[in-house]
Parts: structure tokens; C-alpha cells; sequence
């Protein structure tokens, strides 16, 4: 598809650029398997790794059952492959044996932070957060001290004590002013005290770290960090103000928002405060296109404020996306079509979102496995799948059942459906809990505190996770022009 801008000059008080942007077929994410070369081959050496140390270990046990010491590098060896593949208390046993049998090691603070982050991968908060302030204690001078300060706080956090978390950021801040996370340490900050209700200290260290870090990415998301909170706190005057001065910054690496997120959430903001012909304006400015998210929401949103002249400009926009979706529909298959019907009724979910998270995850490949040890087309984790799996129907599960295209779709189906009551008639939630984990999604939907999908999503905490909803929902966008819900292809 050739590039296309359109300039249409429109009623409104100024002259509007209607853009729609090239095409972009979503691609895989980052860290799916599908969308790395040799996937399949990394897939059966890393399961046969793991299925070699489980055996290896069965000979290595006393009559206590305890592990036999090993040469440190293999304790850590076999630590890290479990660590991998999400075996998180097997992976403990190494590191205990590790700092049990080698206590002067000076690889002990990395095995306490294997321990620490191990705990925090499978929410037990509370120890990772004992292993941590051991860690701090004990070995605060080293590289694994420092970081261990930095987790601490996220365990706090996710123990529902921001108050507490913000002040451990902050003294990492003030202990290591040149730490390796000092600038996200001062970013979190920020938001930490937003969950806090500390609204106003939150302002403060907005000027503070856009002193620090002026000219650099850092600064661009402190500003960025100012517009979410003038948006939550229904300060429109303010983020219109903070948007525009967004709007002048460069969009280098490390800033983790857009100008079409910027821009809509300008637009928002005028479209709240009463002020629709220029809401209308600044919605119209986002451009679109398949794999547009903002410039997908701008067009939902104009579909109920556009009049006059502006609806001829926001059906002409709307007639070219479609046109556009209908000329990549080959890209958006709908395989194991009874399956996903199956699994998706008897769970009342929208069958085209299923076929919007399998396509991000595996591309539909049902042998794919991640670094992170997810499998098959939902790219589960076998503690999440064995979390699951009761109320699928399933007994037991192991890994390798897991590249089952049918098992993947019931569990996958399964836990899906369990987001959707958690965050009902939030689909951007339940994408974002299935990547980035529903804990944090709680925090960031209260953070946004308006229900509005592009304001959630600009709170997503984690870049990855914000990327992947927004490839999900253009995914589903362009299913639910294709397909009928019961699957079928429509005639277009």
C-alpha cells in the first residue's frame, strides 16, 4: 500500500491535516517466540535442558533428599535453566544449596537476587521483599545491593504500600545518585507517589527530575509522567497546556510515550472539558491506520462528535481504513475456528479477541516457545496454565502439553475469561494483565481513574506491555472488520 496524506481544509476554524499513516501489519512482539528465527530449534534445546538438569538432579540428592554439593558453576548452571523456564522453587533449591555450601562466594549476592526476583516473578512479595533487605544489608556495596534496593520497593508496591515504595525509590535515589536505575528510579517515584494520593509531591519531583536529566529522554517522561497526572486529576486547562509542550519534545529512544498518544490525550482533555470543535480538530490530527490504536480510538471518538462538514472528513477517513484492513485480510487468518468458538461461548468471550491475542503471542504457531519458558499458541507459563487449568477441566499439565493447540486454547481461554470479570468491559485490561500481569494492571487502572481505553493505556507501566495491547486491539480491530463472531469471513 503506497503512502498516503491527505490535506483536506475543513469548516472548522482552522485547516485540518487528515493523515493516514503508511501500513503497518502488527508484528510479532519483542519477546515472542514466532518472532524469533530458529524458534523451533531454541524450543526442544531449551526443554531438553530443562528435562536433563530434572534428571541430573534426581542423582544428585543425599538420603535426605537434600541436593549434593555441586562446582558452584554448576549449581548456577542448573539454577538459571529452571529460572528460565519458570521452575521457580527448583531454581530456589540451587541458589540455597549455592550460598549453603560456598558462603564466601563472591557470587552469594547474585544468588540472593536470583532468589528475590524469583519470588517476585511468582507473587510471593512479601519473601522477595526479606530477600531483598537481606540483600541491602548484607551486600550493599555491590551492583546485586543496589538492585535489591530498587525491587524492594517494587515488592512494597505490589504489597499495596506505595507510601513505602516511593521512599525506598527515593533513597536509592539518594544512596546511588549514580546508580544504573537512577532515572527510572526517579520516574517511579513519581508515579509511586500518584498511587500514594501524594499528588503534589509527585509535581515536585517532576520539576526536580526534568532538571537533573534536561534534554534526555528521562525528561521528555517526566513530562510525560505531568500530562497523565493533569488528565487523572480532570485538570483539562493543565493537560492541554502539558500536551502541547509535550508536542515539542523529540520522540527519541528511551521516551516511552508517542505523539499520537500525546495527541489523543489532548484531544481528550478538550473533548472533556466542552471544547468540541477543537476536540474534533485535535482528533482528526492522529493519524491512522491498521495499526494505528490512537488513530483508532480518535476515530470512535469522532464518530460521536463529528457533524457538518467534519463527518464528510471522518467518513472519508473511515471508508480508507477499512480499505486498507481489506487489503491485508490475508494476514489475519482465523484457524482452529471450532476450537476458539468451543472455548470462547462457553466463556463469553469475543472469539476474534482470542484470535487477537493467539496472533501477538505465536503468529499461530503451536510450537513456539519464548526465552521467558512460554509455550504454544497463547505463549502460556506452566504456573499460569497450572493456575488455570482446574477450571478448564484439566487435572494435571505438563509442559509440553502446552504445544497442544487445544489444550493452549482452553487454558488460554480460561484465564483470559478470569481477566474479563476482573476488568469487565476493559479489553485493553485484559490484554495488558495477560502480558504484563493483573496486579499491576489493578494499580495502573486506578491510576488512570477515567475509564476511557487510551487514557488506561497511557498508564501502562511497562513499555513492552503497552506495545502488545496496543498490537492486540489493532489486531482485534482489524478481526472484527473481517469476521462475523461466530468466525465466519464477511463479505466486504
Amino acid at each position: 500500500m503506497i503512502n498516503r496524506q491527505l490535506l483536506i481544509a475543513s469548516s472548522l476554524s482552522l485547516a485540518v491535516t487528515l493523515v493516514v499513516g503508511p501500513l503497518n501489519p502488527t508484528k510479532p512482539a519483542a519477546n515472542s517466540a514466532s518472532a524469533q528465527p530458529g524458534a523451533r530449534s531454541g524450543q526442544s534445546t531449551n526443554d531438553g535442558a530443562l528435562a536433563s538438569v530434572r534428571r541430573s538432579d534426581d542423582s544428585s540428592r543425599g538420603a535426605d533428599k537434600r541436593l549434593l554439593r555441586l562446582s558452584t558453576a554448576e549449581h548456577l548452571r542448573r539454577a538459571n535453566v529452571y529460572m528460565t523456564n519458570r521452575a521457580f522453587e527448583e531454581a530456589r533449591e540451587h541458589w540455597r544449596a549455592f550460598i549453603d555450601y560456598y558462603p564466601q562466594e563472591p557470587r552469594v549476592p547474585e544468588a540472593l537476587l536470583g532468589i528475590g526476583r524469583s519470588y517476585l516473578q511468582s507473587r510471593g512479595n512479601a519473601e522477595a521483599l526479606s530477600t531483598f533487605d537481606r540483600l541491602v544489608r548484607d551486600y550493599g556495596s555491590t551492583k546485586e545491593g543496589r538492585e535489591g534496593l530498587n525491587f524492594s520497593a517494587t515488592a512494597l508496591l505490589r504489597m499495596g504500600k506505595p507510601s513505602d515504595a516511593a521512599d525506598r525509590y527515593a533513597q536509592y535515589v539518594d544512596r546511588f545518585p549514580q546508580g544504573e536505575r537512577v532515572d527510572t528510579a526517579h520516574l517511579n517515584i513519581i508515579d509511586t507517589l500518584r498511587e500514594a494520593g501524594r499528588s503534589q509531591e509527585a509535581i515536585k519531583w517532576i520539576g526536580r527530575t526534568r532538571q537533573r536529566f534536561a534534554g534526555t529522554p528521562t525528561e521528555t517522561n517526566a513530562l510525560f509522567a505531568r500530562l497523565r497526572l493533569d488528565v487523572a486529576e480532570a485538570d483539562w486547562q493543565q493537560a492541554v497546556v502539558t500536551a502541547d509542550e509535550l508536542s515539542q519534545k523529540r520522540f527519541q529512544k528511551g521516551v516511552l510515550t508517542t505523539p499520537s498518544e500525546a495527541a489523543y490525550l489532548k484531544a481528550y482533555s478538550l473533548d472533556r472539558s466542552g471544547k468540541r470543535r477543537e476536540a474534533i480538530a485535535a482528533y482528526l490530527s492522529i493519524p491512522d491506520a491498521p495499526g494505528a490504536y490512537y488513530g483508532w480510538l480518535a476515530a470512535e471518538r469522532l464518530d460521536g462528535l463529528a457533524e457538518g462538514t467534519s463527518r464528510n472528513l471522518v467518513k472519508e477517513r473511515n471508508e480508507l481504513i477499512r480499505s486498507q484492513i481489506a487489503d491485508v485480510a490475508a494476514q489475519y487468518p482465523a484457524p482452529y475456528r471450532q476450537a476458539i468458538l468451543k472455548t470462547a461461548r462457553a466463556r463469553n468471550l469475543d472469539p476474534r479477541f482470542i484470535l487477537a491475542i493467539i496472533r501477538q503471542e505465536s503468529v499461530f504457531r503451536p510450537t513456539a516457545k519464548s526465552p521467558a519458558g512460554a509455550r504454544g499458541l497463547l505463549q502460556l507459563t506452566i504456573d499460569a496454565a497450572r493456575k488455570y487449568a482446574p477450571g478448564a477441566g484439566l487435572s494435571s499439565l505438563g509442559e509440553n502439553e502446552l504445544y497442544r493447540p487445544e489444550t493452549s486454547i482452553l487454558v488460554g481461554g480460561e484465564y483470559l475469561a478470569e481477566l474479563a470479570k476482573m476488568f469487565p468491559n476493559m479489553l485493553e485490561a485484559v490484554a495488558a494483565s495477560y502480558n504484563g500481569g493483573e496486579d499491576n494492571v489493578a494499580r495502573w487502572v486506578k491510576r488512570a481513574k477515567h475509564k476511557d481505553p487510551g487514557v488506561f493505556t497511557a498508564e501502562v507501566g511497562f513499555e513492552e506491555t503497552k506495545g502488545y495491547v496496543q498490537k492486540v486491539m489493532a489486531n482485534y480491530r482489524a478481526y472484527r472488520q473481517l469476521y462475523t463472531a461466530d468466525l465466519i469471513r464477511k463479505q466486504l
